[in-house]
């Protein structure tokens, strides 16, 4: 039966954060405390709960256009003008997408030619790699430093390009380590692409959730973004994971490629879904604001306390995870994590589900109350302190 199979399908590997979250499941123990799985501990405001509901009271339950609500497409320009500052046609150069995830998959499938090398800065989020490699790419892993909080710099993407550079990934916010970058990383950033002819899928899902210095989208400096497909969505800001609900704005002449895919492979995004994601762009910054309070108010207690662990983690400004490093243990990401899991019932997902240069680190996130991560922590100080009584770290 193998010969039946997709060679490059087998070849990829399941995700690294799905087999923690499995493993959580498969125990069934109360005791059991996650921190794993990145999707906010808030329910979906009721205001656009309640314009979902409204759709279907008013039978709205019929296919969209393949691109989406017209009103959503609108808000959507709307949102992202006053927002960011950056202007887009609603008729020829946005799409409404099944989660942002279908709009990387497309996006990449609408613009790589195979060979085509797609520049992905790790840590990051699963996805980006297999859907290079399903689209026929070759994934070029650039890998973001520590040091430089792992920020993407000038001097590491022009070394990273080659003449089959074809695409640069910026995933920033990041997940996992919450870096954001600056308008000067950016403008860095954009010079090279421009200089290089590189397009760039810029993934900002976490942008309204940064805790400083306000989100900059590069498809916004000049030069930009006509070479910019920018992905977004409402599952992070707006607690609306389960809704599966993105959007991409891209220069019509990508746009109308990757909508040829979206026809014959979705048709449309759930039409309920979107009725609600207009309520949400028009009437949702509040409760945006008060979700980033809440989680400012956590990135803060997690920070000090796996520093007053005596863990090495650097501050992150972006998304809803932390990345302490667990190297001084002398221990994988992996062994670390399996056993913090049987000995002291706290999940968290190793460093390396984000590329191995995530070796040494986990992912912690804090989309979890603060109670829960009070007691979870206790847990893991009570754990680094065991294994360094074990390898006489102390």
């Amino acid at each position: 039966m193998k010969n039946l199979l997709a060679e490059r399908t087998v070849g990829i590997k399941p995700s690294g954060i799905r087999k923690f979250f499995d493993l959580v499941s498969e125990m069934d123990d109360p005791e059991v405390i996650s921190l794993g799985v990145g999707e906010p501990d808030f329910d979906t405001p009721w205001h656009i709960r309640e314009e979902g509901i409204y759709s279907l009271e008013r039978g709205r339950t019929f296919y969209t256009s393949n691109s989406g609500l017209k009103d959503l497409r609108n808000a959507i320009c709307d949102y992202l003008k006053r927002t960011y500052q950056v202007e887009y046609n609603p008729e020829t150069e946005v799409m409404v997408t099944v989660g942002g995830s279908e709009a990387i998959d497309i996006g990449l499938r609408a613009v790589l030619n195979p060979g085509d090398e797609v520049i992905i800065p790790q840590p990051s989020y699963v996805s980006y790699e297999p859907c290079t490699v399903l689209a026929g790419g070759k994934p070029v892993i650039l890998e973001l430093q520590e040091k430089n909080e792992f920020r993407l710099t000038k001097e590491e993407l022009l070394a990273a390009i080659t003449p089959k550079t074809k695409v640069l990934i910026l995933p920033f916010p990041n997940n996992p380590t919450g870096s954001v970058l600056r308008r000067e990383d950016l403008e860095d950033i954009a010079e090279v692409c421009i200089e290089k002819d590189i397009l760039v899928m810029s993934d900002e899902i976490y942008s309204e959730l940064t805790y400083g210095a306000k989100h900059v989208t590069i498809a916004s400096l000049p030069g930009m973004k006509e070479r910019t497909i920018l992905i977004n969505g409402f599952s992070k800001a707006y607690a609306m994971t389960g809704w599966r609900l993105g959007y991409t704005c891209a220069p019509h002449i990508i746009l109308e490629q990757m909508l040829k895919i979206h026809q014959f492979a979705i048709m449309c995004a759930p039409t309920t879904s979107q009725y609600a994601a207009v309520d949400a762009l028009k009437n949702g910054e509040k409760d945006v604001e008060e979700m980033r309070i809440s989680y400012n108010q956590r990135r803060r207690f997690l920070v000090h306390t796996f520093r007053k662990m005596g863990l090495k983690c650097f501050e992150p400004f972006g998304a809803f995870y932390v990345f302490p490093s667990i190297k001084e243990l002398e221990m994988t990401s992996d062994e670390f994590a399996m056993e913090l899991l049987n000995r002291e019932k706290v999940a968290v997902v190793p460093g390396t589900a984000f590329g191995a240069c995530g070796e040494g680190f986990l992912r912690i996130s804090y989309a979890y109350s603060l109670d829960e991560l009070k007691h979870a922590t206790d847990r893991i100080a009570r754990f680094v302190a065991e294994i360094r009584k074990e390898k006489g770290l102390i």
